[in-house]
Parts: structure tokens; C-alpha cells; sequence
């Protein structure tokens, strides 16, 4: 019984082996391995180097490049105004009235003090050359001629005193007009018809600003100035231009005013409190689009970096330890490199130090990494430039 059991059971075995092999025979061997998947396709910017100017971005605010005060210098009554609120004034522009009538009178009185002290003094001075050749033939006493001499000078500085005085009444009558002392765009009126002005002090009445050009005024660090400083002197950068720094506006909303400002110069001190230094540069204002007080943003460009490069913002990580970015090698394998930022430019960072021309930077494809996992690099193309590329195909005409 048990050698029926065992025989069975080798049949069994001997069937099994036989229909394995007859399997393997038809599948074409044993299961191949699966297939590793293809290396994942990244963007990648090939290394460009050359000349970039160094922008720095800067809070500031706008002042009027002339300023002016109206006020009345003479006593009385306004009468009439005699602009228009926030026109164009030109210098010397009368602007107001103040009565006039008590000035007309002072004038008049000076004036007729003026004439009697000149009858004196033509009398005075007949007196004297009448004396003259009878002091000589010894007709009169030297004292009374002395006398006759002495009432001539006198009465020639009453004259010079009259004179005078009339000057001062036609000053202060002129000053019962009050005129533009600048050219620029006047402000609203302090004062109305009817008001009392220029007693006991000089009354505000008015403001004049010119805003063509405008000033902005703005701070950077101590610390970034010396920096610049020792990288001129170093030869690591030179100066923007030689008529010195370009200055842009950037409006509240973030949009760009358009003209273009020069730098004016810098403060010769550093503000204690802050370790600010102050800085100014004048901006063109022809429409009259920015104000006086306005808050702007400023991108001043104060050097010139050579063999830098200008990479996507989107490509370079910061991070307290230092700045780095991705680099595929020609292998395809990537790897970290540390770099040195100097700054924005038109939305891109500029690279100072740490990349060679022609190595190729990864910009997108970050989350497809893998440790150690090639890659294969494709040509980056920015945000919106293939949709542009589409426009223009689609709008371009078709020839048959």
C-alpha cells in the first residue's frame, strides 16, 4: 500500500516538472525585471555671463524743488485776490491787494517833507555863496559865514533824510501789492477778502511750489554704502555712468512713473539714531502727475557688476546659511552650489560669484527629484512667453 502511495505521488511530480517546463517554453523563458522609468524632464537656463547693473530699491518721498511762503508785509485790509487756487503763478505776479490808502498818504507827506527840506536847502545855500566873496573882503565876520556853511549841510542831510523817507514810503506802498516771489504752482488761499493781515507780523497767505523738477528724498544704510565704497576701490564694480546714478520712480501702486532722475548727492553725515545716510536725487515732473509729500519707491542703480549673471528668482534659493541653486552636470546628475547674490534686476536675481558660463541652472522641476536620480534638461521658458508665442501665431496671416 504505501509503495502505491509513493509511486503515485512521483507520477504526480514527474507531470508537474514536465507542464512548468512546457510553460516556460512557450512564455520564451523565465519573467524579464520591469523597465526603471525614464529620467524627468526639468527646465534648466544656460549660464550667461556679462555686464548688469546693480539696482537697489529704496522707500522715499517726493519735495518740491522750490518752496515759498507768501506773506503780507504791510498792515490793512485784503481787497482782492487776484489768482486762481492751484494755478501756475510767475514770479513777481501780484497776487493780492491790501488797502492801500494809509501807505498813498504816508508817501504824499514824505514827498512834501522831501520839497520843503530842498527850499532849505537852496536857501541855505544861496545864504552861503552870498557870503563867500564878502567873507573874503572882510564885509562880514568869519563866524557869520561859518554859520551860513554849517545851516547848508545841515539842511543838505535834512534833504537825504527826506529822500529817505520817501523811499520808505514807496517801499511799504509797494508793499500793499504782494506779488510771487517764485514761479510755481500756487496753493489754496489762508486768507479771504475782508481779513486783516500783516499786523504785528508777516500773515501767511499763500504757498508757492514748484514740482518741475521734484526732489525725492531717500535713506540707505552706512553699511551699504561702505560696502559699495570698498568694491569700487577693489575693482569689483564700477560706477553707473559717468554723469553719475540712475534713478527710477515706482508709484504707490507698484507701476513705474516712466523719466528717469539723476542722483544729486549724498549727505556728508550719518543720521545717530538710525545709521542712515540721506540721499536725494531730482526726478522731471513736465504733466504735473507727481505731488509734493508723495510716498515712492526708488531703484537707484549705483554700480555696474562685470561677468555677472542674471538668473530666474525662481532658480536660486535663500535661506540664512547662504544662497544656492541647482546645477546639472553634463551627465545629468544635479547637485547644489552655493552663489553670491548682489541684488534684483527686472525681477531676476544677479549673480555675483559661483557659476561658470555655459553650466546649466535648473528653474522648475524641483518636486520630480529624487536622491541621486538623473535628470534630463530642457530649455526654460518663462511664465506667459509661449502663450504670447501663440498669440502671435494665431494673428499672423495665413498664405495660401
Amino acid at each position: 500500500m504505501l509503495r502505491t502511495r509513493l509511486a503515485v505521488l512521483a507520477a504526480c511530480s514527474s507531470v508537474l516538472v514536465i507542464a512548468s517546463l512546457t510553460g516556460c517554453g512557450r512564455q520564451g523563458g523565465p519573467a524579464a525585471a520591469p523597465a526603471s522609468p525614464p529620467p524627468p524632464a526639468v527646465g534648466v537656463v544656460t549660464v550667461a555671463t556679462g555686464e548688469v547693473g546693480l539696482v537697489t530699491e529704496l522707500p522715499g518721498r517726493l519735495e518740491a524743488s522750490r518752496s515759498a511762503q507768501v506773506r503780507a508785509r504791510a498792515a490793512g485790509i485784503v481787497q482782492r485776490r487776484m489768482f486762481t487756487e492751484g494755478s501756475d503763478v510767475k514770479a513777481g505776479q501780484v497776487l493780492y491787494r491790501i488797502d492801500a490808502a494809509p501807505y498813498q498818504a504816508a508817501n504824499a507827506s514824505a514827498r512834501a517833507s522831501l520839497a520843503r527840506a530842498e527850499a532849505s536847502l537852496g536857501q541855505a545855500s544861496a545864504l552861503a555863496e552870498r557870503y563867500k566873496p564878502l567873507v573874503e573882503a572882510n564885509a562880514i565876520s568869519k563866524q557869520d559865514y561859518a554859520n551860513a556853511v554849517a545851516a547848508q549841510k545841515q539842511a543838505e542831510a535834512e534833504v537825504a533824510a527826506a529822500r529817505a523817507a520817501v523811499r520808505t514810503a514807496e517801499i511799504n506802498l509797494g508793499y500793499a501789492e504782494v506779488t510771487a516771489p517764485i514761479s510755481g504752482r500756487i496753493g489754496r488761499s489762508l486768507v479771504t477778502e475782508g481779513a486783516l493781515v500783516g499786523q504785528g507780523e508777516a500773515t501767511p497767505l499763500a504757498v508757492i511750489q514748484q514740482i518741475n523738477p521734484l526732489y525725492v528724498n531717500f535713506t540707505q544704510s552706512s553699511s551699504e554704502v561702505m560696502k559699495l565704497r570698498r568694491a569700487f576701490e577693489q575693482g569689483q564694480l564700477k560706477r553707473a555712468g559717468a554723469d553719475g546714478a540712475q534713478v527710477r520712480v515706482l508709484l504707490e501702486d507698484g507701476s513705474d512713473y516712466g523719466p528717469l532722475g539723476r542722483l544729486l548727492f549724498a549727505d556728508l553725515s550719518v543720521d545717530p539714531a538710525t545709521g542712515q545716510v540721506t540721499i536725494r536725487a531730482e526726478i522731471p515732473n513736465p504733466r504735473g502727475v507727481l505731488l509734493p509729500g508723495m510716498f515712492v519707491r526708488v531703484q537707484l542703480e549705483q554700480a555696474k557688476a562685470t561677468n555677472a549673471v542674471l538668473l530666474p528668482q525662481q532658480a536660486v534659493t535663500r535661506s540664512p546659511q547662504g544662497d544656492t541653486v541647482m546645477v546639472v552636470s553634463a551627465d545629468g546628475k544635479v547637485a547644489s552650489r552655493p552663489v553670491k547674490v548682489g541684488g534684483s534686476r527686472n525681477g531676476q536675481w544677479v549673480i555675483l560669484q559661483g557659476l561658470q558660463p555655459g553650466e546649466q541652472v535648473m528653474v522648475d522641476g524641483f518636486q520630480k527629484l529624487r536622491p541621486g536620480q538623473p535628470v534630463k534638461p530642457t530649455p526654460w521658458t518663462p511664465a506667459g512667453a509661449g502663450a504670447t508665442a501663440a498669440s502671435a501665431a494665431a494673428s499672423a496671416p495665413v498664405s495660401r
